[in-house]
Parts: structure tokens; C-alpha cells; sequence
């Protein structure tokens, strides 16, 4: 074969990976100004709180300034709080919002599932579903502080009726939403209703219930933060009371950037199970459209 027939044909096969590259390496490069975006919001941020504290543009004892919650955080680090050290107020505070969390989704799914697939149900529950979801449930954690104490049950019981509403409505709009196609032709190959659900219903709503996850699990620390902060023996909710009952600016700022920490470190987790999970979707074009 002459050597430019052969150079010939070796171009198409090079084409597609230039391409690929090309596109990776501007995904790369717009991930890195995102990236960049962000620190230097951030950075811009505290550093204007920090300079109009010290300058007194705004009182440093109520709005307190980057420096002092850093040092705050510092100290609970290598001294520990009042309540106890540090690590120990948050694996309690997120013990609590774990258990409540999956809790929450595994109620949340399995009746959101049930009620969507079995319209006799939904039509019987379904007004006393709506009359709950009206009720504020923040204003249960005092109820739940009556009925189960100081302890973890009463946050874990909050952070529950927090999470299950939006999994539940998710769920049960995921299993109406089904593609009746795919259900009659799993029904045309001899599936009977627990296959439908199991292989098709519950597969098909998993995009669904995986959106509700990411809101869900802050709806669970927001839970098991009220509840401490109502009543608590340990946790972050009680060092914000505990800060706040001393007049302490600086430790109400601290002990919420360690949740914003812990939830931006929990959402991360749920974005790379999510990828793993749904590896066959397309990615986003990243056109900003």
C-alpha cells in the first residue's frame, strides 16, 4: 500500500480523539475558572467583612469579623468547647441528621413509590398527606423535645419530618411520571406488578429521588440543629445557643461555617454516588445555555 494512502487513512481514526481532547481539556479549563471564580468570591467577601469591622462600618461585637471566627474555630479545635471537644459535637450532631436523613428517604420512598403506583391509596392518604406537609414542622421540635427528651430521638424524629415530605413528593411524582410504554411492554414479556415496580417503576424514578437527596440532607441537619438548639445535651446546635446566650458574635458565626463545611462535604458525596450511579447520562454541555 502506498505510504500516503496509509496516511490518509489514519486521519479519520485521529480526528475523533483531537476532538475528545479538545473537549476535555476545555471541561478541564472551565472547571478550573469556575473553581477560580469561586475562591476569589469568597476571598473578596471576607475580606470587605473583614475591613469594615476593623474600620467599625459595621459593629464588630454583633456581626463579628473573619478573623475572630477563625480563631474561635482554632480554639474549639485544640481546646475544645464548653460542651465537650469539638469533633465530638459534630459526629453527635451528624449522627443525629444521618439517622433522621435515612429514615426520612426510606419512609419518604417506599410511600411516595406505593401512593404513586396504587392510585386507591394515594386517593385515601393523599388528603391527610397535604394537611401535614401544610403544618410549619419546625414547630414540632418543641413537641418531639416533650415526647422524647433531651436525647438524639427527639432531633432525629425533626430532621424525619423534614426529609420525608420532599423525597416523598419526588418519589411519588417519579413513579406517575413512568413511561406507560415501558410498563406495558415489560407487562407484554409476563412482568406482574412486583417486577413492574421493582425493574421499572423504581429504576425509572431514581433520577427523581436522587434530586430530593441533595435538598433532603439539609433539610436533616436543619433538623437536628433546632432540635439542639430548643434542647440539647451535646452538639453544634447547642454550642449556637451556648455562643448566643454569651453575647458570643463569633462562636453563632463559627459553629455555622463548620455545617456549611459539613454540608458542602455531604453534598459532594451524593454528587460523586450520583455520577457513579448514572454514569449512562449524558454529561452537561457546560454552554452555560
Amino acid at each position: 500500500m502506498p505510504l500516503e494512502t496509509t496516511v490518509a487513512a489514519a486521519k479519520p481514526a485521529a480526528a475523533p480523539a483531537s476532538r475528545t481532547e479538545a473537549r476535555e481539556r476545555a471541561a478541564r479549563n472551565r472547571r478550573l475558572s469556575v473553581n477560580g471564580a469561586r475562591i476569589a468570591v469568597l476571598l473578596a467577601f471576607l475580606g470587605l467583612w473583614e475591613l469594615c469591622a476593623r474600620t467599625e462600618v459595621v459593629d464588630p461585637f454583633n456581626f463579628s469579623q473573619p478573623s475572630r471566627i477563625w480563631a474561635q474555630i482554632w480554639q474549639w479545635i485544640t481546646h475544645g468547647t464548653a460542651q465537650g471537644p469539638l469533633g465530638e459535637q459534630i459526629g453527635y450532631t451528624l449522627y443525629e441528621a444521618l439517622s433522621g436523613w435515612v429514615l426520612g428517604v426510606t419512609g419518604g420512598v417506599l410511600l411516595g413509590i406505593a401512593l404513586g403506583r396504587i392510585r386507591f391509596l394515594a386517593d385515601v392518604f393523599g388528603p391527610y398527606i397535604k394537611v401535614l406537609n401544610a403544618i410549619p414542622r419546625i414547630v414540632l421540635a418543641p413537641i418531639f423535645l416533650i415526647w422524647f427528651g433531651l436525647g438524639p430521638a427527639s432531633k432525629i424524629a425533626s430532621a424525619v419530618v423534614l426529609v420525608f415530605f420532599p423525597v416523598f413528593f419526588n418519589a411519588f411524582q417519579g413513579a406517575r411520571e413512568v413511561d406507560r410504554n415501558l410498563v406495558a411492554n415489560a407487562r407484554i414479556l409476563g412482568a406482574d406488578n412486583r417486577k413492574v415496580t421493582l425493574q421499572v417503576v423504581i429504576p425509572a424514578a431514581t433520577t427523581w429521588i436522587f434530586t430530593s437527596l441533595h435538598v433532603s440532607f439539609g433539610f436533616a441537619l436543619i433538623g437536628a440543629i433546632v432540635g439542639e438548639y430548643i434542647g440539647a445535651t451535646k452538639g453544634l446546635g447547642l454550642l449556637v445557643a451556648a455562643a448566643q446566650g454569651t453575647f458570643n458574635a463569633a462562636g453563632v458565626y463559627a459553629a455555622m461555617t463548620i455545617l456549611a463545611v459539613v454540608a458542602l462535604l455531604t453534598e459532594g458525596l451524593l454528587t460523586f454516588a450520583e455520577k457513579k450511579l448514572f454514569r449512562w447520562k449524558p454529561a452537561d454541555s457546560g454552554d452555560g445555555r
